[in-house]
């Protein structure tokens, strides 16, 4: 269990570190600040790992999951992995799977384990997703099923 002090080290350090901008119609995430919430949580020299209703946000993005763990370089996070009940949201897409790496240097995220994402009413679905935050473009790949989805043609 975290005493007090950890806690708050480990708030400022997740704060300090920031994720990376997104541009488009997204604003900077990175001038604005990280917050988090877990059931429970750590830091460590090398990152910190959030348990049990795990969400980090930063901006308009969020990413939520029933474990996190964010990897850190030189102090700088670069890495955020995410398992079970996996959702990653940005004000226009919605991905979910059983997995996520969301890599900050590149803003990738790899979605994995019966994956969707939507848009407003569109619907795609498959095994493994990669999209860029960044760029805001998403390949889907089949993991052995089809790739499916429904796309609604706009008015």
């Amino acid at each position: 269990m975290m005493n007090t002090k950890t806690l708050i080290a480990s708030a400022a350090m997740i704060v300090a570190l920031g994720l990376p901008a997104v541009t488009g119609a997204q604003t900077d995430a990175t001038r604005q600040p990280v917050q988090y919430g877990a059931d429970a949580g750590e830091y460590t020299p090398d990152g910190f790992a959030l348990r049990g209703r795990a969400e980090v946000t930063q901006g308009t993005n969020r990413l939520r999951a029933d474990a996190i763990r964010g990897i850190t370089s030189n102090g700088q996070l670069t890495r955020v992995e995410a398992s079970g009940n996996v959702y990653f949201v940005t004000p226009e897409q919605s991905m979910r799977g059983n997995n996520a790496v969301y890599n900050l240097n590149d803003g990738s995220v790899v979605v994995t384990g019966d994956v969707i994402l939507t848009q407003g009413q569109n619907v795609l679905s498959g095994g493994r997703l990669v999209y860029n935050v960044r760029t805001e473009t998403a390949r889907i790949e089949s993991g052995g099923n089809r790739v499916r989805g429904v796309f609604y043609p706009s008015n």
